[in-house]
């Protein structure tokens, strides 16, 4: 994030995105306190460092009906990251990329059913008692919502990257709009998130 925060751009030759970027976007300054906020807050999560996909949306994901098998393609933005980075990430992406819904995001009884699913299948990996509790549950769950805002300010920063350099045509100041938006709407709900006792 921190090299993509180095490569965001201060203006736009086109004069109709210089003003939207100016009046929508947040200022650089704005920005900067968001980040070190973020990895001060997020970095005091215990979430275990990993190697990640960091993209893993449902164009990314391969599901082979014939062989029941899953598969995962396009590793070029794979790293170490932090694990509820990636879910969060996962889950970000159930709004889709064209047509952005965020009433897609998966509700609270969804991520819990998945996240029961995804310790259970992590456990027997690493050949511990599969057994999962309420509590593992509780933590994974508030620390994977609480990544999905260094999910969205990610995203954001890469798309205002994109909208400067890329020759695709798509709308990426639109879509840092939409991320940063995103991040901002969901700040305060999820940092309420408290772990259980």
């Amino acid at each position: 994030m921190g090299k993509y925060f180095k490569l965001i751009p201060t203006e736009f030759e086109d004069e109709n995105m210089q003003n939207r970027f100016l009046e929508e976007v947040p200022s650089h300054e704005e920005l900067k306190l968001e980040m070190t906020w973020m990895q001060e807050y997020l970095s005091s999560l215990n979430s275990p460092v990993v190697l990640c996909h960091n993209d893993l949306l449902c164009k990314n994901i391969i599901f082979n009906e014939k062989e029941e098998s899953v598969h995962f393609i396009d590793y070029e933005y794979s790293g170490y990251n932090y694990l509820a980075f990636d879910i969060g990430n996962h889950f970000n992406e159930f709004a889709g990329v064209n047509e952005v819904d965020y009433s897609r995001y998966p509700d609270k009884k969804l991520q819990r059913s998945w996240l029961r699913s995804y310790l259970k299948s992590y456990k027997e990996f690493k050949g511990l008692v599969t057994e999962v509790t309420e509590k593992e549950i509780e933590i994974l769950y508030i620390q994977v919502n609480q990544f999905s805002l260094a999910s969205h300010f990610f995203w954001g920063l890469w798309a205002l990257i994109q909208a400067k350099y890329s020759t695709i045509d798509f709308d990426f100041l639109g879509y840092a709009l939409l991320r940063f938006k995103q991040y901002f709407k969901m700040k305060n709900e999820v940092t309420e998130l408290k772990y259980p006792e």
